[in-house]
């Protein structure tokens, strides 16, 4: 069984710079053509730049009469400079608009979809809130950093080649001095990026805990206001947002006086040169348009050696926002391949089936997976490592039957559902499906042959329809309103928007009833072999469940197991399992 991830101490990087370097190469490769044409308007940006000095230059000293030529022509190209640079900068506005949005959703959509194929865990480490904070604003700054950041980069460092060069054959000894300091910000910047980097970390967690309060406080509204609590959510997200704050504060402090120190010294440089072209200029070694492109020159070194000290904070920023999304990757893939689909109707067998949670896995495990709540609600809050939780359990859910799985609260008739559905694996014995040809262990590649209708309101937002076609994508209007009837939720018919009636998050709008019908109807559009209710009609009034378990149960051809307390569906089933709890 998959342990979930080891913590690390606070302020330890957990990944090393090259694992999380290799992590951003895989990345790029899906954005290469964004990050091509990038780095190519900014290329022709810098030569657009360099040549703007030499127009600015030519123009002055064809005024003072130093260059022959026209003034007009000299000033026209300084126009058409100026023109290009404004095309070059409205295009990377477009690639940045529309390419950008892409390339953002396609990372997004990754990284969904590796977390939906993952194992899962049982518990849920991760709270939703952090886990969509990651999605959200990690993924973002990672998509900058690789289309535009690494692009502006090559951008830069082609500038200050250029600008460089050319200082050079004007000044040998000043432009050497110029590039003097860079060794300097080399030694500097280690020291800066590992101060930063443990900082950065600390805001983005800080940044998640309030994003976690926010998403908590909204879904639980009700919750929360009938126990007259939202003076005390109020204060929670406050003392969260005062860590936030505190981060933030720290980080800008750190950041400030590192800036005013490296400031300073760009400063005393550009006033070093200043001082040195005005001397050859008294000197009559330099002449007005050669000093303004001289100045030009020095600004134009300096100016991307600024940039290139603003890009360790993105780098240390990318690297934090590359480590959260690693985690997110670090539970294993689930079994991939193609789907078994065994024979309707089949049957599933259980053979001396023991499951025990790891010590360290407690069994209040609801979040984020299906469960009727029955192994939190336990008295004793044991540890799950100490008993088994299902004890050499063996029996036949025989092709065609229906069994009614009873047992008391905390005996393991959730932990049994989630072993069917191969979610969990159990460590003695064996589950397998089987039919009438053929029997294999239960995987995630002999899911497609199960429906699982969990207890409680699992409506999505969105329409009634786009609900029911979760179970079926092609699913006709006849063919919904059939299974709709069948789950006796004819009053969708009723609505005035029929199917096309909108739902809110959790299905807000309609009763529990009336959600917990519509979920029935999904899971008949599904149409598999087994089909698994865990309290699926606990909403339902006694006729309503008769009438549904009629239609259901009806036709005998599907193996129907129920998880329940509710003695009428009892009396519909063929057989009963009792979960017993074994007792330390």
């Amino acid at each position: 069984m998959t342990r979930p991830p080891t913590p690390y101490l606070r302020g330890q990087n957990k990944y090393s710079v090259r694992n999380i370097l290799k992590w951003l190469w895989r990345a790029w490769r899906g954005n290469r053509l964004q990050a091509g044409l990038n780095a190519s308007i900014g290329l022709l940006s810098v030569g657009v730049s360099l040549a703007q000095v030499w127009a600015v230059q030519h123009a002055i000293e064809v005024a003072e009469g130093v260059d022959e030529g026209s003034l007009y022509v000299a000033v026209g190209i300084m126009a058409a400079l100026i023109l290009a640079d404004f095309a070059l900068h409205i295009s990377s506005i477009w690639i940045k608009n529309i390419l950008g949005i892409r390339a953002q959703n396609r990372m997004q959509q990754h990284m969904l979809d590796r977390i939906l194929r993952s194992q899962w865990q049982g518990k849920e480490s991760r709270h939703s809130g952090d886990v969509l904070n990651r999605l959200e604003f990690d993924v973002t700054n990672v998509v900058n950093f690789l289309t535009e950041v690494i692009p502006s980069t090559l951008s830069v460092a082609a500038l200050f080649i250029g600008a460089f060069c050319y200082l050079f054959t004007m000044d040998r000894m000043l432009a050497l001095i110029t590039v003097a300091i860079i060794p300097v910000f080399i030694g500097l910047s280690k020291i800066y990026v590992g101060r930063m980097r443990k900082l950065t970390r600390e805001v983005r967690t800080s940044d998640s805990k309030v994003q976690s309060v926010l998403q908590e406080t909204i879904q639980n509204r009700m919750l929360i206001k009938t126990l007259e609590s939202d003076d005390h959510m109020v204060d929670r997200l406050e003392a969260t947002q005062s860590e936030l704050r505190h981060n933030v504060v720290k980080r800008t402090a750190f950041s400030v006086v590192s800036n005013l120190i490296v400031n300073f010294g760009f400063a005393l440089g550009y006033l070093v040169a200043f001082l040195w072209a005005a001397l050859r200029m008294s000197g009559g070694t330099l002449s007005f348009g050669g000093m303004t492109a001289f100045l030009q020159l020095v600004n134009k070194i300096q100016s991307p050696a600024r940039s290139l000290t603003k890009l360790v904070p993105q780098f240390v920023s990318v690297f934090t926002a590359a480590e959260r999304l690693m985690e997110l990757e670090e539970n294993p893939l689930e079994e991939q391949g193609d789907p078994i689909y065994m024979k309707s109707p089949c049957g599933i067998r259980l053979s001396d089936v023991s499951f025990t949670y790891e010590e360290s896995h407690t069994v209040n495990e609801t979040e984020g997976a299906p469960s009727n709540n029955e192994e939190q609600q336990h008295p004793s809050a044991r540890r799950a490592g100490i008993v088994p939780v299902i004890n050499h359990l063996s029996f036949d859910f025989r092709p065609g039957s229906c069994t009614a799985v009873l047992g008391e609260t905390g005996a393991g008739k959730t932990t049994l559902v989630r072993l069917i559905l191969a979610l969990l694996h159990a460590q003695e014995g064996s589950i397998e499906i089987y039919d009438e040809r053929h029997a294999h262990p239960v995987s995630p590649l002999l899911r497609c042959n199960l429906v699982y209708v969990p207890q409680g309101n699992t409506l999505l937002s969105g329409t009634i329809r786009d609900n029911l076609r979760l179970g079926r994508l092609d699913a006709t209007d006849e063919e919904m309103m059939e299974a709709l009837h069948d789950a006796c939720a004819d009053f969708v018919d009723e609505l005035p928007k029929g199917l096309d009636t909108a739902c809110s998050e959790k299905g807000g709008g309609l009763s529990e009833g009336q959600a917990q019908r519509i979920a029935i109807a999904r899971a008949l559009l599904r149409n598999r072999p087994v089909m698994l209710f865990d309290e699926a009609t606990s909403a339902l009034d006694p006729e309503t469940e008769r009438q549904l378990l009629q239609n259901v149960l009806g036709r005998k051809d599907k193996t129907v197991i129920f998880i329940t307390h509710r003695p009428a569906v009892v009396d519909y089933c063929d057989q009963v399992l009792e979960v017993g709890k074994e007792r330390a």
